[in-house]
């Protein structure tokens, strides 16, 4: 392995993995190496404390008690935390933007306490949001609407510290009527969106990994069948 390859944490995918949102992890490898960098994916498993020193982690969506599962590792081991901390960048999908809150409500009623990256708190709501998705971006750096498919039943509320990735125009979002899907936070970035969503929408793929190298741009790439899939899932 060389001294400059980029390390992507894929956390948990044995519990936070029911939707397919792995395969982000596999988005940020390929965009690097047809880049030219040395990439690798890291798979952190229940079995493995979670290391601090990765280069970008990325989490999954999951059902409730994959949920607890996690949240309870994350708690144990630290590592996520302790990398967020220092403004590596972190991807959390659906479910794992309720982890990585301050608390989220089961479907049993049951109040789990969270990791507390995120100043979210996620209640469940009568109705499950589940179809497509669109958004308009409010990350500065993105000019592209933002796709997904979006399937939960939480509805994520914001507290002062965090800002919305980005605001509905089609869909439902977080579900709590403020017109707003996902969060950010420092260097950690949450949606409900799958897709996967790096699939879908690569600038926000680039935008993560422009963080994780330090640096403001990335050369682009000519990909026409991704241009293709994103009018595709635009007019669906």
């Amino acid at each position: 392995m060389s001294e400059s390859t980029v390390r992507i944490g894929l956390v948990l995918p044995d519990v936070m993995g029911t939707y397919g949102d792995g395969g982000n992890a596999l988005v940020l490898r390929q965009r690097l190496r047809m880049r030219g960098h040395d990439a690798e994916i890291v798979e952190i498993s229940l079995n493995d404390p979670v290391p601090a020193s990765l280069d970008l982690y990325t989490l999954g969506g999951a059902e409730d008690s994959a949920q607890r599962l996690a949240t309870r590792h994350l708690q144990r081991y630290p590592g996520l935390q302790e990398a967020a901390a220092k403004g590596v960048p972190v991807l959390a999908i659906c479910a794992a933007i309720q982890v990585l809150g301050h608390w989220y409500e089961t479907s049993g009623g049951e109040r789990v306490d969270g990791v507390g990256l995120f100043d979210v708190t996620t209640s469940p709501q009568k109705v499950r949001a589940i179809g497509e998705v669109a958004t308009t971006p409010l990350l500065p750096g993105l000019s592209q609407p933002l796709t997904g498919f979006e399937n939960h039943r939480g509805g994520t509320k914001l507290g002062g510290d965090a800002r919305g990735l980005a605001r509905v125009t089609r869909g439902v979002g977080n579900g709590v009527g403020d017109g707003l899907e996902g969060v950010v936070q420092g260097s950690v970035y949450g949606t409900y969106m799958h897709g996967p969503v790096l699939a879908r929408n690569p600038e926000l793929a680039d935008h993560l990994l422009a963080r994780a190298l330090g640096v403001d741009t990335l050369p682009a790439l000519d990909l026409p069948e991704v241009d293709r899939l994103r009018r595709e899932r635009l007019r669906a």
